[in-house]
């Protein structure tokens, strides 16, 4: 007689952890415990600096050309996921200077700040959108005309915004912005002719280097803080209070990008596209520039974006489905639903998974 198996738990399909997360996680714990220091430390430096260095030559060589230009005629619906990512999360994270310091702390504040400077997702962005059977080409175009925007936009605004806790516009950062981030993308671009087919090949396998890349650069910015004593400053409740203020941000943006949309004239396959890649923010993107831009103090300045960034992957998975269901069909889970995409990113769409 056949025993009936127990079946296995398991997670709810609404509610995505992701195993990169996970990893930051287990790297902040390493950080905590095993922060490196002395020479360690400087070796440690030496290699998160590089590290993004390749991330942003990456980057470049990865951003199709034909992909620009196939989606320069959704113009309007580029320009308003640029608005909503450099110019509403902006005024919404300059508002919540409001709560300093009585719900938050000056430090996380800070970070709170940054994460609302920070350009939005490329892959988790498509991925929502075809999930959501939306306009998923416009999704390629708009998450990668706000990258490569971020690269110049996100330091000028941290630097306007955020000020004496970043370098400023002081000639050592401005150089630290160009060599680290703004060359090695541009080489990216200047060879893609070149290295394009072998990064298209090998896409597996430099998707662990992008997300060493990250482990390294948390690694140190947290080590850092570690030998700094700056987490002796963040207290639980400080950490619910900015739980909740990020919740908010969150809520706020989604409904603003999805009626503002519908206010503008937008197609709905168009306003999903909108919502998931103007109420998003890239953590592979933020991670390095915040290493660029605070230092020592990054460690601090990274935790709104890390935490923000796996709220905004338990959300959008939710919203997806209901914007399937409302389509009358189930969720997609894979390939575009809205037109065809480009030869370069006819693969389907990383699961949700994703840091990128």
């Amino acid at each position: 007689m056949n025993r009936r198996r127990t079946p296995r738990p398991r997670i709810p399909s609404w509610l995505p952890v992701d195993p990169f997360v996970l990893a930051l996680l287990g790297t902040v714990a390493l950080a905590a415990v095993l922060p490196a220091s002395g020479p360690a430390a400087e070796v440690a430096d030496g290699a998160s600096t590089g590290a993004v260095a390749v991330l942003f030559f990456l980057y470049g060589a990865r951003l199709s050309t034909r992909e620009v230009v196939g989606g320069l005629r959704h113009w309007r619906l580029h320009l308003t996921v640029l608005a909503c990512t450099f110019m509403v999360f902006p005024l919404l994270g300059l508002a919540a200077g409001g709560l300093v310091p009585s719900v938050l702390t000056p430090q996380l504040y800070s970070g709170l700040l940054f994460l609302c400077l920070v350009p939005s997702t490329i892959q988790s962005s498509i991925a929502f959108t075809s999930m959501a059977r939306g306009n998923v080409p416009a999704a390629i175009c708009a998450g990668s005309f706000s990258s490569l925007a971020g690269i110049v936009v996100t330091p000028v605004l941290a630097a306007l915004l955020i000020g004496g806790d970043t370098a400023g516009f002081s000639a050592d950062s401005l150089a630290g912005i160009v060599v680290r981030l703004l060359l090695p993308f541009l080489a990216g671009q200047a060879l893609r002719r070149w290295v394009g087919g072998f990064l298209t090949r090998h896409r597996k396998l430099l998707g662990f280097v992008d997300r060493g890349s990250i482990l390294l650069v948390v690694y140190t910015a947290f080590g850092e803080g570690m030998v700094a004593g700056v987490w002796h400053r963040v207290t639980p409740a400080a950490l619910a209070a900015l739980l909740a203020v990020e919740a908010v941000l969150l809520a706020t943006m989604l409904t603003l990008s999805w009626y503002g949309a519908k206010r503008l004239g937008f197609a709905r396959a168009d306003r999903i596209a909108i919502q998931f890649a103007g109420s998003k923010k890239s953590l592979a993107a933020g991670l390095p520039m915040a290493s660029v831009l605070f230092g020592p103090g990054a460690s601090l300045a990274v935790l709104p974006l890390m935490l923000f960034h796996q709220m905004q992957l338990m959300v959008c998975a939710v919203i997806a489905k209901r914007r399937a269901a409302e389509s009358g069909g189930p969720p997609a889970t894979a390939g575009p639903v809205a037109g065809p995409l480009p030869r370069e990113s006819a693969a389907p769409p990383a699961r949700v998974g994703t840091a990128l």
